[in-house]
């Protein structure tokens, strides 16, 4: 089962475009990653900057409408993520209780979607696409 560990760091709503985290934060959080591909879990992780220096585009009249942060209404924000593969999310969550996360920070965890979730026709559709997309990578010009 894969899952997405998502980091909400509480006040990075409000943090200003060229904000960095804190380098003994981050020295600190690389054990943790090293700890997650030690144990052959870890699949992709990442760090994101603030939402001030975002984009956002909303679809409510049906046109897309492009805003630029920060956005007053965000009341939490990601700051990142890790994706990790485990048998349950029992597991999902020891490996999150784990992390060296600070006392304002949230982890959410949420389970991703497979394929074989979905019924038969669903997954021909996505493997037929996987595949194209497949083919499309590997004759693009690097």
């Amino acid at each position: 089962m894969r899952f997405m560990l998502i980091m909400i760091p509480k006040g990075y709503e409000s943090a200003t475009p060229d904000t960095l985290p804190d380098a003994d934060a981050i020295a600190t959080m690389m054990k943790y990653n090293e700890d997650l591909q030690k144990a052959g879990i870890l699949l992709a992780l990442e760090g994101l900057h603030p939402p001030a220096a975002g984009t956002r585009v909303s679809f409510g009249n049906g046109k897309p409408v492009v805003t630029d942060g920060p956005f007053a209404e965000a009341k939490e924000s990601v700051g990142g993520y890790w994706i990790i593969q485990v048998k349950s999310k029992e597991e999902a969550i020891e490996w999150v209780k784990r992390c060296p996360a600070g006392a304002n920070d949230t982890i959410e965890i949420r389970q991703i979607f497979e394929p074989t979730d979905f019924s038969e026709d669903v997954q021909q559709a996505v493997e037929e696409f996987t595949e194209r997309f497949e083919k499309s990578t590997e004759t693009a010009p690097s």
